[in-house]
């Protein structure tokens, strides 16, 4: 690996890739649609799931069919997904020094990590190993600020994200300006509701964000509070009350030019 992480994902993550694994989202059942109808990923292609974390994504490619190879750099993330899916093929490398041949990737799928290693070598390595036709797929699953609640939670958060990578900051879209290395052809977006107790989708969901998981534990418990009284504020709920968190997903569909 040549790439350096953020210190947020190497601490966050390699501290809490078990709770990451618990308490995070899943996505939308629509997405395997996109994946199919809109990405034409099949039993014939072989797709690379990049800053594939724990995992939570591969179900999604599974039912594809195609080949999947797994591309993790933290390796407690790593470990909780070779657990998981002990028959995916799995690599621990970032996302600048690929271990592939060129030309011989259909897909590249981000799922909730592109903007961790949003920068021109990685792009250029993605770039080298999908073929001529291949295809870049940029999705996150991110809490809709539409909602009262959420949007309270969001304002608790923002103050601590310094200058952790974020994908509502809009900063890994600067990669794509001036580069001659894909297009955009499609957005899309879907709705998603993650449902269970105000603990488990709320304040440990939110425990799993990268920079607060890299934080002393005693930190953590006093937002783990703070996160349960605005969720009570809001909505009267306690921490062992159900709740829907709603999510909407984004869904990014990049075309390699071909130089």
């Amino acid at each position: 690996m040549t790439q350096s992480l953020h210190p947020s994902a190497q601490k966050g993550f390699s501290l809490g890739a078990e709770l990451y694994q618990q308490v995070r989202p899943n996505y939308p059942q629509e997405i395997v649609v996109w994946l199919q109808d809109r990405l034409k990923i099949g039993e014939s292609s072989t797709v690379i799931d990049l800053g594939s974390g724990t995992g939570k994504f591969l179900p999604y490619l599974i039912q594809t069919g195609a080949k999947v190879l797994a591309v993790e750099p933290v390796n407690e993330m790593l470990k909780q997904l070779q657990q998981s899916y002990p028959d995916i093929e799995s690599f621990q490398s970032s996302a600048d020094s690929l271990p592939f041949k060129n030309a011989s990737i259909d897909l590249v799928i981000c799922a909730q990590s592109f903007h961790w290693f949003a920068n021109q070598l990685s792009l250029s390595d993605i770039h080298r190993v999908l073929k001529p036709s291949g295809l870049l797929g940029l999705i996150w699953n991110q809490r809709d600020i539409n909602v009262d609640w959420v949007q309270a939670l969001a304002d608790e958060i923002a103050p601590f994200e310094g200058d952790t990578p974020r994908y509502h900051s809009g900063r890994w879209k600067e990669v794509f300006d001036d580069q001659d290395l894909f297009n955009l052809n499609s957005l899309q977006t879907f709705q998603l509701i993650h449902s269970g107790t105000v603990e488990q989708v709320v304040s440990k969901r939110l425990l799993s964000t990268s920079f607060i998981a890299a934080m002393p534990y005693p930190e953590q418990q006093q937002f783990k509070a703070k996160f349960e009284q605005i969720v009570f504020d809001f909505t009267g709920r306690s921490p062992q009350d159900q709740i829907d968190f709603p999510y909407i997903t984004y869904a990014y569909h990049f075309q390699k030019i071909s130089n």
